[in-house]
This record gives structure tokens, C-alpha cells and sequence, in this order.
């Protein structure tokens, strides 16, 4: 079951009934303890599996195309290959990764939107067509390097037009659309439809409401200007619950029957990112450092537990220069479990947890209440899929913490319903039944 995100020979352990995530999580503590107590990861690959059926449930009509960058394990791209989704690339690398699958480049589009023409040029080479670009000085690179492109017109929305300083957005607007559609009818550019994104941040459905409105009039400028337009994509911005999932639903689905009616002849794509692995994966850390300060230190965020008791700051060997790295943008979306056992009425210290840099910027969680911990004990933080896979900072020494991939039987089973057979698995998926069970010490064997 051992594996590591750069290596393709990683082996699925199908979970016997009976034994849950919970378990896996403690036998690998438990291995870990005794072998150096690295960090690790556990990947739920049913629970991607889960997150396809409900976009299949609820937005049938609209095709995801997996955002690589979110998390490019070799086992996430298999198994959504498998499942039929298209991929949405930011660079060569990703669309080798995505292409090695046996992925057709008409299921890529290639969207970062600062383009490298070393990579127009890749892009060119192996097929991969359709790309988004949202200004000219794209445009006019486009043109030069890739002869057969068909590109998505990136619009900007409400929610990142003039947005916090320091953000960046891209998107044109829509008063620079005709020139825009003017530039590549004039450089032969084929523009084939329009992108928009809605940040998952953004609260207010009413933003969809204006940016599909943008987009049909965008559709309707290219018309008269003598462009046949047959994609839509509405971006990413999905948090993976399926009550947002259901109503972003309930807004767009009116207006794309109004606008881009079924039978239109337009392809409505969306980019799903952490929608499909956020809650798929599970992190474990361990305490490698510990210091009692006093309580009046922390600034915020959790009520003092007494104004004598002290405080702790945990220091762990995981942060941002790490699997942590999307801290450094936006808030943590998980709340640290101790993975020890502790009594209910045992008292909870105003603590702060720290990776192991010893920067002022490496701070995972500001303020919480947690039992006293000690060094050795470990950390476990759910729902981290999501940009948490990027090469690790050369700092002390600092290695990629391992994953371990599980599945349930009913998991694979549901898999199997959703269209892969045996046939058409995924070349390097290796399942090994019965590989954790459970002894009478409560301990797991993991030999697969």
C-alpha cells in the first residue's frame, strides 16, 4: 500500500467490511511511531468516486474537466480518467501526466493564463487545441505558436472585478470582448467559446445570474463578427458539498436553458478542482516541538481558558513550505483532531500549531483549544486533497510525506456501476484485499 505522489507503482488497499478510515489512520500511526514518525497522507479514493456520482446526479449536463494543478497523484488522475472526466491543464507536465493516461486531447484543455510559448508549442505538438486566454499580448502568442487553437475567451465576473488588493484575477471584461473577437479574426485565431469563473469564496449565486448573461452576449458579438461559438465553461469554484452543488444548479439551470438551450448545439464544461479530492484526503502529522508561553501572548480567536493557565505552541513536521502551502494564500478549511485518546473532562490549553521552519510565516493555526499535547503525539487534519501535493521546500531536509491509498469494497463496487470494468482499469491500480485487519491488540497488519 506504500506509495509516494511521484510514484506510479502505487497498490489500492480494498477495506473488508468493518474496517473504516479510522483504522487505516491508526495502523499507520502506529507504523510510523515505530519507524521515524514522518508525516503521511491517507487517500480515500472512494470518496472521489462518491464525488462523480453526485456531479452525475445533480449537473448531468455539464461536463467536469479535472483541474490538475488541485492535485496531480497519479491514483486521482487514473481513477476520474477512468470515470470520463476531461482534464484541465496549467502546464506541459500536467497534460504529459494527464496524456500518459491515454487521455484524448480533445478531453484537455490547456487554461493557465500566462502562457510559456515553449509550452503553445507543446500544446500544438501532441493536439491539445483548446486553451483560454483572456488579452491580446496572449492572443497575438497564441497565434504565432499554435496554428490549429481554438480558444475560450476568459470574462471576468463580479466577484474578482477590483477585488482584495494583492489578489490576482484575470478575465477581460466585457467592453474589451469585440476587440478582443476583432484581434483574432484579424490574426485567424478560432474562437470557439467563453470562460468565467466564480470563486468559491463568492457567496452570492446572483454573480452566476450576470456572468452567464456576460457570456450570451459575448456569444452573440462573435456572431456578427463571423464566429461559430459551441463551448461554455463556467470555471471551478465548487466547494464539494452537494448542497452548494444543488444550488449553483438551481440558478444556472434556468439560465442555460434560456441562453444556451439544449439542442444549441453548446458545450457546457466546468473545472472542478477540490471538489472532487478536498475531502479524499487525510493528513497526519507528528509533534516534534513544544513551548509554554504565556496565555495573554495569542492575540485572537479563542477565549481564554484562564488568565494563569498557560499556553502552547506546537511545533509539527508538516507546514507550509509543505503540505500546507495553500495557508499561505487563504484560511486553513480543517480543524486539527489529536489522535491520542484523552478523558472528556480533561482541560484544553489556548494553544497555537507551527511547522517546522521556525518562520513567522509557517503558522497553520493561529489559536485553539486543545488537551496539553507532547512531542511524539500526532495531529490529524481531514479534508487536505486540495493543493497540498507540491514539490517540498529543500528546508532541514524536509521529504514528501508518503500516501497510502483505500478503498471499500461497496466504494469499488459503486466504481464498477459507473462504467469501469475490468477491462478498461486503470494500468496501474494494484488492489489488495484483506491488507488491514484488525488483531486482538486493536493493532493492523499491513502486508499487502
Amino acid at each position: 500500500m506504500k506509495g509516494f505522489i511521484d510514484d506510479a507503482n502505487y497498490s489500492v488497499g480494498l477495506l473488508d467490511e468493518g474496517t473504516n478510515l479510522g483504522n487505516v489512520i491508526d495502523n499507520y500511526v502506529y507504523e510510523h511511531t515505530l519507524t521515524g514518525k514522518k508525516a503521511f497522507f491517507v487517500g480515500d479514493l472512494g470518496k472521489i468516486v462518491k464525488k462523480h456520482s453526485q456531479w452525475q446526479n445533480v449537473v448531468a449536463q455539464i461536463k467536469p474537466f479535472y483541474t490538475v494543478k488541485c492535485n496531480s497523484a497519479p491514483a486521482v488522475l487514473e481513477i476520474l480518467a477512468a470515470l470520463g472526466t476531461g482534464f484541465a491543464c496549467s502546464s506541459k507536465t500536467e497534460m504529459a501526466l494527464v496524456q500518459e493516461l491515454g487521455v484524448s486531447p480533445e478531453n484537455i484543455i490547456y487554461i493557465s493564463p500566462c502562457k510559456q510559448v515553449s509550452q503553445i508549442k507543446y500544446a500544438a505538438k501532441v493536439g491539445v487545441n483548446i486553451m483560454t486566454c483572456d488579452n491580446e499580448i496572449e492572443l497575438k502568442k497564441i497565434a504565432r505558436n499554435h496554428p490549429n487553437a481554438k480558444v475560450l475567451l476568459h470574462i471576468a465576473t463580479e466577484d474578482n472585478i477590483g477585488g482584495e488588493e494583492g489578489n490576482m484575477k484575470f478575465g477581460t471584461t466585457l467592453k474589451n470582448c469585440r476587440h478582443l473577437l476583432e484581434c483574432a479574426k484579424e490574426l485567424d485565431v478560432q474562437v470557439i467559446g467563453v470562460k468565467f469563473h466564480v470563486s468559491s469564496a463568492c457567496k452570492e449565486s446572483q454573480v452566476y445570474v450576470h456572468a452567464l448573461s456576460d457570456a450570451r452576449c459575448v456569444f452573440d458579438m462573435a456572431g456578427e463578427i463571423g464566429f461559430t461559438m459551441n463551448m461554455l465553461d463556467i470555471g471551478g469554484g465548487f466547494t464539494g458539498t452537494e448542497f452548494q452543488l444543488e444550488e449553483v444548479n438551481h440558478v444556472i439551470s434556468p439560465l442555460l436553458d434560456i441562453y444556451f438551450p439544449e439542442g444549441s448545439g453548446v458545450k457546457i464544461i466546468s473545472e472542478p478542482g477540490s471538489y472532487y479530492v478536498s475531502s479524499a484526503f487525510t493528513l497526519a502529522v507528528n509533534i516534534i516541538a513544544k513551548k509554554v508561553v504565556e496565555n495573554d501572548k495569542f492575540s485572537s480567536g479563542v477565549e481564554k481558558t484562564g488568565s494563569d493557565e498557560p499556553a502552547f505552541m506546537y511545533y509539527m513536521n508538516d507546514g507550509v513550505y509543505g503540505s500546507f502551502a495553500s495557508k499561505l494564500s487563504e484560511d486553513l478549511n480543517t480543524i486539527p483532531e489529536v489522535h491520542k485518546k484523552y478523558k472528556e473532562d480533561e482541560p484544553l490549553f489556548t494553544s497555537s500549531l507551527w511547522g517546522p521552519s521556525c518562520d513567522e510565516l509557517d503558522q497553520i493555526v493561529e489559536s485553539c483549544l486543545l488537551p496539553e499535547l507532547n512531542v511524539g503525539d500526532w495531529l490529524i487534519f481531514d479534508n487536505m486533497g486540495a493543493d497540498s501535493f507540491h514539490e517540498p521546500s529543500a528546508f532541514n531536509d524536509f521529504q514528501r510525506p508518503a500516501i497510502y491509498y483505500m478503498m471499500s469494497f461497496s466504494d469499488w463496487y459503486e466504481m464498477q456501476d459507473a462504467g469501469i470494468t475490468s477491462d478498461a482499469m486503470m494500468k496501474n491500480f494494484f488492489f489488495v484485499p484483506s491488507c488491514i485487519q484488525l488483531t486482538q491488540e486493536d493493532s493492523f497488519s499491513t502486508e499487502a
